[in-house]
């Protein structure tokens, strides 16, 4: 995808563009900005997003580094358990704009009749709060009268192909979430084929399905995905058996996935024309995004320093306070999923809970104590797990750790050489309660004499302002480095703002003396000025009105299109679709042999069984079914599109 221009227009503080006066003690001020014309920057900006299940938790992402955020609606968001209230989203949309991040709210279940006035009126709230952007699911939004915020497509839409996402591009969607199965030349096609912003996950936990395209749990349970509700099936234990009910595998986890980690692979996601790096997690406490939004801004800033290709999407400096990892906050493991190549080993079959950062070996077991060669410092109040007998995986908690040898509350039963793992780490958990990172944007000073006074030039990473002050000026006693040097002392007494000196530099025709008082105060109108300045660069960007009619990819949507209002229906038939059935929400029938889930993921190829890419000696006789406690599905095998559908008998 070729480079985009990022336009990043000048502000000015009235509409004619003029400069502003003010008098502030015994000195004039004068406030003027840069002209008002676009800067062009061949660069494209990168964007670290990451999950808020509240508002405090969205803070300290932006803390941490999250150039964007996205949070839960009051309502309608595809996670039920994470709604906010409209108060709480603008307290965070308010601090993150001081840093020039974004928020984006999740509106993006599918709505019935009923709810869409409801809903309607809710983004308009949103609007008001300040929030960026919506994401959402259903279409029938597009025909409310909404204000003119932007619009992201959610993953839920099963945006996987370049038709599709053109599609959505041409209907007023500025950034599309791709679907979390696609390969990197798959999402290089599609990059190249539209202008809007793409948006990947790149950790935390993975649906086995398609996203949107999930029906087991609506179905089974009366409890539909699309709705926030999953009743998340696909983490129960299963086994997979023959058409006699023969088991043909032991019970395991088997759609179970493992957690995606694309930490390794983002320098090769941006060359392909990612813009947005996702990190899943709606539902996850305050120590995980911190300890995942550092880890990923580290990696991004490794990549984005010195690059003429790309560029920050927002302001700021983070420092941190501890070094992040992965494996000491919540994971199933880890995988790359699909972005190189199919391949197994995708799940995490003994249990679909977090089992943590693998610490060592059992070393010797004696009757309340064990000793572990560790390859990590233990702590009291570790929390620890192994792989019993039984195949499931046996939590333990630390009670007292003495060198190498561990007393846990109560004693399990071990064996030598058994490997454990630290599922909390007690010290890290500590060390995240705590302030824990610090943000700060850079300030480039330029301090001169002019004939009446002075001016101030401040450049805080893309924002500029320049102060014309009148003054009296008197010579110093002292001589040219002692006087910049107590400007300089004073200029960085920023204190609890949101700012830090990074460079002053001071061209006088000769050593003045200012008073510190006076300087202090040029500070803090230097301060106030820049916080307006960001204020109003970080101004939503508005939806612009479609110009195009452009037409669906589909003429028939079955109940997979999810559509369960009047306007989703209207909306589709107006963009060149001929039959729209109805959700399975709004009483859409499943017909015989149609799924129930849609997977990528392969269970007969994870089992070595695939005729066509592993050729097995022998494999079993299909059909094959996954059986669980209170379900049972047919799995069907559809090899041409290399994917596998969950089907009720």
């Amino acid at each position: 995808m070729p480079n985009s221009l990022i336009r990043h227009p000048c502000p000015i503080l009235d509409k004619h563009n003029l400069s502003v006066q003010s008098h502030r003690g015994s000195g004039k001020t004068t406030v003027s900005l840069h002209p008002n014309s676009e800067v062009l920057f061949m660069k494209r900006s990168i964007e670290l997003l990451s999950p808020a299940k509240s508002a405090e938790t969205g803070i300290e992402a932006i803390n941490h580094g999250a150039d964007a955020v996205y949070i839960g609606a009051p309502k309608f968001g595809a996670r039920s358990a994470a709604g906010n209230s409209i108060a709480d989203i603008e307290s965070l949309t308010t601090y993150a704009h001081r840093f020039g991040a974004r928020v984006y709210v999740a509106l993006n279940t599918i709505l019935r009749d009923e709810e869409l006035a409801e809903a309607e009126q809710m983004v308009w709230q949103l609007y008001r709060a300040g929030a960026d952007a919506l994401i959402v699911q259903d279409m029938g939004l597009l025909k409310m009268n909404l204000p003119p915020i932007e619009l992201h497509a959610s993953t839920q839409t099963n945006n996987r192909t370049a038709e599709k996402v053109k599609f959505l591009e041409e209907a007023g969607f500025a950034q599309i979430v791709l679907a979390r199965e696609l390969s990197l030349d798959q999402i290089r096609n599609i990059a190249a084929n539209t202008k809007a912003r793409i948006e990947c996950f790149v950790h935390g936990a993975l649906c086995v399905s398609y996203s949107g395209q999930c029906y087991a749990s609506q179905a089974t349970r009366g409890r539909s995905a699309n709705r926030g509700e999953c009743a998340q099936l696909c983490r129960l234990p299963y086994s997979i058996v023959d058409a006699s009910g023969k088991p043909l595998t032991p019970e395991g986890h088997l759609l179970s996935l493992k957690d995606l980690d694309l930490s390794a692979h983002l320098g090769a996601m941006m060359d392909a024309g990612v813009s947005s790096f996702k990190i899943e997690g709606r539902l996850k406490e305050t120590d995980y995004v911190k300890n995942i939004t550092a880890y990923y801004r580290q990696r991004l800033d490794a990549l984005l320093e010195g690059s003429d290709k790309y560029t920050r999407a927002s302001l700021g400096k983070t420092t941190h306070f501890f070094t992040p990892d992965p494996q000491r906050t919540f994971q199933r493991s880890a995988t790359t999923y699909f972005l190189q190549e199919r391949n197994t080993g995708l799940v995490q079959t003994t249990t679909p809970k977090s089992i943590g950062q693998p610490i060592g070996i059992v070393k010797r077991v004696e009757r309340n104590s064990f000793t572990v060669k560790s390859l990590v410092p233990l702590a009291n109040g570790d929390g620890l797990c192994f792989l019993s007998t039984d195949g499931l995986f046996t939590g333990i908690r630390v009670n007292r750790v003495e060198g190498d040898k561990v007393t846990p509350l109560k004693m399990p039963f071990l064996k030598t050489g058994t490997m454990l793992y630290r599922n909390f780490d007690q010290e890290f958990d500590k060390m995240l309660a705590k302030k824990s990172a610090e943000r700060k944007i850079q300030i480039d000073i330029t301090f001169r004499d002019t004939a009446n006074g002075i001016s101030i030039e401040a450049d805080a990473e893309r924002n500029r302002i320049q102060f014309y002050l009148e003054c009296d000026k008197e010579l110093s006693t002292k001589g040219f480095s002692e006087v910049k040097e107590n400007i300089r002392v004073q200029f960085a007494k920023l204190g609890n703002t949101d700012f830090e000196l990074q460079s002053i530099r001071t061209e006088f025709s000769s050593p003045w003396f200012f008073p510190a008082s006076k300087v202090s105060e040029w500070r803090r109108q230097m301060i106030a000025k820049l916080e307006q300045i960001i204020r109003i660069n970080q101004r939503p960007t508005l939806r612009q009105a479609t110009k195009k009619e452009p037409v669906y990819p589909e003429t028939q949507l079955t109940y997979l299109g999810n559509v369960s209002n009047a306007k989703a229906r209207s909306f589709y038939l107006d963009h060149g679709v001929e039959t729209v059935d109805a959700a399975l929400e709004t009483g859409g029938k499943l017909q015989s042999g149609q799924p129930v889930m849609i997977t990528k993921y392969c269970l007969k190829y994870e089992m070595g069984w695939c005729p066509s890419k592993q050729h097995p000696k022998q494999a079993p006789r299909e059909p094959f079914y996954l059986q669980g406690k209170n379900d049972r599905f047919l799995l069907k095998f559809d090899c041409k599109n290399c994917e596998m559908q969950l089907l009720i008998p």
